[in-house]
């Protein structure tokens, strides 16, 4: 679209929620819209404002490029939280750019290379994130930055550095100077600022929905949807066979309580086998979270009947929902208080017990005491136990692949950005845990599996916990607000309580997983077999075949759960035969 003076031209892909706002304050200014979309209210802001003032001014989810013509200057931006992507980098002298890799694939003179230093970060953390990409020269840009590239920058193949107009680690130092003191406050005032956030992500003149998965975060966005809709809101969700994951009785219990028109479905392992072969190129770079399965299917599932979706997606990041910020405070200080010797004795005596040892162990106690995945758990406690630091144990907290170089043939060291200590906040750990994750596993795992899920299959999601209102208020309530009694996201729950009664929630956490572990011993296994072979490893030149089929057989013998772990490599392995092929 090219501005009414023409002197600007923006592409945009996304929604601006408060454009109407936006357009009433241009209108005072004396500027006349042509049309009533929120791209050319994008468009005219960034002539009255200029660029970064409208970014500051937009509420809302979006990538865009705007091209200067006045200033031969190309602007790349990107909305706060990073739920829309943008990729760009260098096709032989042009600079080129997009919201997928895909369209790249026509152009001539693009180097495909995998990035060994960027494959070792998708080790470790199962994803690849930002400014990062799986291909050497290209680049995401980094959520609530912008970047500008004039003339002289393209003639000398220069990218200059992105700049920020928002940040968390800003919201979460305002917020710990201007803390909310009054609990009640902080309930009322989250409530009405998620109720305008929910009204505005309900605009739409397609079909809406919700996703509702029977959790905290989802029944909170859809209570509050209902709350302020005339008809039954559309919900979906799905479950699966294998009991200990199917989580459609609660969603279905919600939905009644709360009177939605619900759609429900039940994926099997058959299900899983038929999108597994599409995942590669539904995420364009490997991607190893495997609730992108019931994501995609749940997304498709709503497609059927919707056009857009909400979803309750950042509830854990902000409001303590992850069991490592329950942990956190209990790790952080048996790391500073206890010799690491005597910690990794007590490692030592965890590990003595298989993960199945300690599953049956926990399943003998009281149900509300039980542990989803104890073995499991217990395991990796243990190797965070052994940390020689607090900024160690996050990264042992956070990673599949704990020494990702002894996986790689040819070994490359990790890019430094991340495990940077300047990029650390101060601060208490469990609130600098919770900061690092919005800035990273937030935009590169959570809303990447998001929107490649749902785009997919042209469903447009939108996230109203991620209201940048709602996050700048969730960093002005102190921690022990968010977790207490042992129980993460205390406020969402309140706020939950006056729509549901508290019964239907009591229950312990499960998130959105998918009995993958059960299912590469069996369904999957010829699959992931064939694509972990070691003489094909080798071949590819990219893997170590050793640690990998070290981790295989464990896995089958059941004495360890390495699914995690072994899913990174099988995406890796998938996402690689579909760029050979």
């Amino acid at each position: 679209m090219v501005s009414a003076s023409e002197r600007y031209v923006i592409a945009f892909n996304g929604e601006i929620y408060n454009f109407a706002q936006m357009q009433d304050e241009l209108g005072q200014a004396g500027i006349r819209m042509r049309g009533r979309s929120d791209t050319e209210v994008l468009l005219e802001g960034i002539a009255c404002w200029g660029l970064e003032q409208t970014l500051r001014r937009a509420n809302g989810m979006f990538a865009l490029a705007v091209w200067d013509r006045c200033e031969r200057v190309l602007h790349l931006a990107r909305d706060r939280l990073g739920q829309k992507p943008l990729y760009y980098g260098w096709a032989g002298r042009d600079l080129v750019f997009s919201s997928e890799l895909k369209p790249f694939d026509v152009l001539p003179r693009v180097e495909w290379t995998v990035d060994r230093a960027v494959l070792t970060l998708f080790l470790r953390h199962g994803y690849v994130p930002e400014p990062h990409c799986i291909w050497a020269g290209f680049h995401k840009l980094a959520p609530a930055t912008w970047l500008s590239i004039g003339e002289k920058d393209l003639g000398a193949r220069l990218l200059p550095e992105s700049r920020p107009y928002w940040s968390v680690r800003t919201a979460a130092v305002a917020g710990r100077n201007d803390p909310i003191l009054d609990p009640v406050e902080a309930e009322n005032q989250l409530d009405a600022l998620l109720r305008d956030a929910v009204r505005s992500c309900m605009v739409s003149d397609v079909p809406l929905g919700a996703f509702l998965s029977g959790g905290i975060d989802s029944s909170t966005v859809v209570a509050l949807m209902q709350a302020q809709s005339d008809r039954p809101v559309r919900t979906f969700t799905i479950g699966f066979r294998e009991g200990g994951y199917d989580e459609a009785v609660h969603a279905r219990a919600v939905a009644r309580h709360l009177g939605t028109e619900h759609t429900e479905a039940i994926v099997t392992d058959s299900d899983a086998r038929a999108l597994i072969p599409s995942l590669p190129d539904i995420y364009d770079e490997p991607f190893a979270d495997s609730s992108q399965i019931p994501t995609h299917l749940v997304s498709r599932l709503a497609r059927q009947s919707v056009t857009v979706s909400l979803s309750g997606d950042g509830g854990d990041e902000l409001f303590g929902g992850y069991n490592r910020y329950v942990w956190g405070k209990n790790v952080a200080q048996g790391i500073r208080l206890a010799p690491l010797g005597v910690r990794r004795a007590l490692a030592c005596g965890m590990r003595s017990l298989s993960v199945g040892a300690w599953d049956s162990l926990v399943a003998c106690l009281p149900s509300r005491a039980r542990l989803p995945q104890a073995g499991d758990k217990m395991h990796k406690l243990a190797g965070i136990l052994e940390s020689a630091s607090q900024e160690q144990a996050y990264w042992r907290m956070t990673s599949l692949w704990q020494d990702p170089q002894a996986a790689l043939m040819n070994t490359t060291e990790l890019p430094t950005d991340l495990g940077d200590p300047a990029r650390w906040p101060d601060g208490d750990f469990v609130e600098r845990i919770m900061q690092l994750d919005a800035e990273t596993y937030l935009p590169g795992d959570i809303l990447a599996k998001l929107d490649r899920a749902s785009m997919a299959v042209s469903l447009e999601t939108r996230v109203p916990l991620l209201d940048h209102r709602v996050v700048e208020l969730a960093w002005r309530m102190p921690l022990g607000w968010k977790i207490r009694h042992g129980e993460g996201k205390w406020p969402l729950r309140q706020l939950l309580y006056r729509h549901v009664p508290r019964a239907l929630m009591e229950r312990p956490k499960k998130g959105f997983s998918i009995p993958l572990a059960d299912w590469l011993r069996g369904p999957l296994r010829d699959w992931a077999e064939a694509l972990i072979e070691p003489g094909r490893i080798a071949r590819e030149g990219y893997l170590e075949a050793a640690p990998i089929r070290r981790a295989w057989q464990q896995h089958q013998e059941g004495d360890q759960d390495h699914s995690s772990r072994l899913w990174c490599v099988l995406a890796f392995q998938s996402w690689l035969q579909e760029q050979q092929a």
